[in-house]
């Protein structure tokens, strides 16, 4: 197990919907923070900004897009992270995550998070434009990987082995998504435990927990289902090897009661409680 000390552990969390707003203001729960998707708040004015501000007041918030289409061959969108930055003056996130994908061309938002191919010419691109964002926001970001269903032939190493050097070479920090990479694993047959393996435990600040659909011969990042045992299990293999991260659970569809996500949750606290409770005992024995 290797200690993260990048940023303070923030604990647990869940993604911040607006069928929990008021729950969330009228009530304390045992949330330790919140994470927001950007771009529903990187607006003028309105109820979601009256909601967040109360929410900000009560708890820790980082912030999560799906627009930066960091990946993508067009130019940065400047307008998008001049309206990112101020988001971030407004709440004071903790930090700020994106995908490591590109989700649209000539300018058209595809609303996906496309895959990229994995080879020296994409890892040089994205370097320079990581490096530039960062630079503009003044702090790094963290970017995250993304479920997959289809791959490159021309791509020359793996999604670990291009993940890891794109934190090391531009210098940002990692979004580790445990479904995600079950996902993928299904999808592409490769053994989960490499990709953990391969990731650079100093740059993991958060770690993000889901549901997905599986249709037999592959599976669909959903968020609208409850968390697999077998992905608890990848979790719990990653609290082994990489101690205390942020760790949060998304739900984006078919959204539950509060109360359903605050037991996934606790199920969480259990999980990484329990395997930092047997690291501690092997090393005292």
């Amino acid at each position: 197990m290797t200690p993260n000390n990048l940023q303070p552990h923030l604990g647990f969390g869940l993604g911040l919907r607006s069928e929990h707003y008021l729950d969330l203001i009228e009530n304390r729960h045992p949330i330790d923070w919140l994470e927001i998707l950007s771009e529903n708040y990187m607006i003028a004015g309105g109820k979601p900004l009256y909601y967040l501000d109360r929410i900000c007041e009560r708890y820790p918030v980082v912030m999560h897009g799906v627009s930066l289409s960091i990946g993508s061959v067009d130019s940065l969108n400047e307008n998008y992270l001049k309206d990112l930055k101020k988001l971030a003056q407004r709440v004071k996130p903790k930090w700020i995550s994106d995908h490591l994908c590109w989700t649209g061309t000539q300018g058209i938002n595809l609303h996906d998070l496309m895959p990229l191919p994995y080879t020296e010419e994409a890892l040089t691109h994205l370097v320079t434009r990581i490096r530039q964002v960062q630079d503009f926001l003044g702090q790094r970001v963290l970017l995250e990987n993304v479920s997959s269903y289809l791959t490159y032939q021309h791509s020359t190493i793996s999604e670990w082995e291009f993940l890891r050097a794109v934190a090391q070479e531009a210098d940002c920090l990692i979004l580790l998504d445990i479904n995600n990479i079950h996902v993928s694993a299904h999808n592409h047959d490769f053994d989960p435990l490499i990709y953990l393996e391969a990731m650079p435990a100093d740059r993991i600040q958060q770690i993000h927990l889901a549901g997905h659909l599986n249709k037999g011969d592959y599976s669909i990042d959903t968020h609208d289902h409850e968390i697999i045992d077998s992905v608890w299990d990848l979790y719990a293999e990653s609290v082994r090897r990489f101690g205390h991260i942020s760790t949060m659970i998304e739900r984006d569809d078919d959204i539950p009661p509060l109360t359903t996500l605050l037991t996934e949750l606790q199920k969480a606290r259990t999980i990484s409680a329990g395997v930092l409770t047997q690291h501690q005992t092997a090393i005292s024995a």
